[in-house]
């Protein structure tokens, strides 16, 4: 039994609402905050039944717990396994992206430690508007989980996305993070897992260089996921501007061809390859020992092609090793993605576009989908530390069916 916090925000679908928490009250502690406006569409009395809890509303009144007088806000939130808010009203979504404490509902969110399930409900345009958006994916990267809504005829009497996820469906996430929290899964334990990141790095002279725009974040958070799931990870990386993770065995380079020789070197010792690194395609064929001086209205670099690591991998890899890539595209994402997976030998390829907003470089999200040789699975945006461990899960059931388990 887990001690579950559910705030209610002004809207109407307030009525599902009734139905959650009759169903999680038959097998878990629940307690209920109510703001001002949810008042307006239910009663404390309805909540106060199904719960057999007092209902809070007012971050005046006191918390009584053994008769002592505690302070609402800071007790509530130290009670909870886990924050639920439903339904979650664009006001509130907005309040909690810019950390507005004005209410004890709010309040209360700013003093949780604990997980906390956002369930939106709102008109579908309000839902769309650019700073809605934005104000949830910031959510997202501060690790909240983030419910999809359900698509339909509203309140209002439009029709689109923004109607609050069913009761059952929020439950049963509730339970997965419940799970989840216990204790993170050791799955990966016992397996070797090498794991590129970052951008490379191709000198012109000892001054200038070609490079890309990867910030090393995916890589980093894939690394940090495999190693607490139980996994022994090699980090190759590129130069970036992350602090080095406790734990892990990170080899620094610089160029493709430094990368590549890190990869051949530790390749065989591996169960997995995850090339999560931007690496350059090309490099300067003729690199000049000394600074180009700036003579000329233009300047004509001759490039030559750089090793395809990839393709390296997939035609010298152990049959047992799991091969995995990365494809970012601004056009034909799952067309050229499925084209690298083929043609480079890959178990596994994650596809995402740079024209999608929160996905690609620099972001602390992504957006991607996943393309094994038998199936695709596109993913919602998610913060890269969850978009890693989705991808570790994938990567585990290849192997173990590459093992016949």
């Amino acid at each position: 039994m887990a001690n579950i916090l559910l705030g209610i925000s002004g809207g109407i679908a307030i009525f599902k609402v009734a139905q959650l928490v009759s169903n999680l009250s038959k097998k878990h502690q629940v307690k209920v905050i109510m703001t001002d406006n949810a008042l307006k569409f239910m009663s404390t009395e309805v909540f106060e039944a199904l719960t057999k809890n007092k209902v809070y509303t007012d971050v005046f009144s006191p918390y009584i717990e053994d008769e002592e007088y505690k302070i609402s806000h800071i007790e509530l939130a130290k009670w909870a396994d886990v924050f639920v808010l439903a339904p979650a009203t664009g006001n509130l979504i907005g309040k909690m992206a810019s950390g507005i404490a004005d209410d004890l509902l709010s309040t209360c969110l700013l003093a949780s430690r604990s997980p906390i399930l956002l369930c939106p409900a709102m008109n579908t345009y309000m839902l769309n508007n650019p700073a809605t958006r934005e104000n949830l994916e910031k959510l997202i990267q501060r690790e909240v989980n983030v419910m999809e809504t359900e698509s339909g005829d509203l309140a209002c009497g439009d029709f689109g996305n923004g109607k609050l996820a069913s009761p059952e469906s929020i439950e049963t996430e509730i339970e997965r993070i419940l799970n989840d929290n216990k204790e993170i899964k050791q799955d990966l334990a016992g397996m070797k897992i090498l794991i590129s990141a970052g951008p490379t790095v191709e000198a012109i002279d000892p001054v200038r260089f070609i490079s890309n725009n990867s910030s090393g974040k995916m890589g980093y958070a894939m690394a940090k996921v495999a190693k607490s799931r139980g996994a022994d990870v090699t980090l190759v990386s590129g130069p970036v501007n992350l602090e080095t993770p406790g734990g892990i065995n990170v080899l620094k380079v610089k160029s493709a061809e430094d990368m590549f020789q890190a990869i051949q070197r530790n390749l065989s010792s591996a169960d997995t390859l995850i090339m999560t690194a931007a690496v350059s395609d090309y490099r300067v064929k003729n690199f000049s020992e000394s600074k180009i001086k700036k003579n000329d209205e233009s300047l004509i670099l001759e490039l030559e092609k750089n090793p395809d690591i990839l393709a390296w991998a997939g035609e010298h890899a152990e049959a047992g090793t799991v091969l995995c890539g990365f494809a970012m595209e601004t056009e034909n994402l799952i067309e050229n993605a499925k084209d690298k997976l083929e043609k480079k030998g890959l178990d596994l390829i994650v596809a995402n576009s740079l024209n999608e907003q929160g996905a690609g470089f620099g972001t602390d999200t992504n957006i991607v989908t996943l393309i094994a040789k038998d199936s695709l699975e596109q993913l919602e945006i998610m913060s890269k530390a969850k978009v890693s461990d989705k991808v570790l899960d994938k990567v585990l059931s290849i192997f173990k069916n590459k093992k016949g388990e």
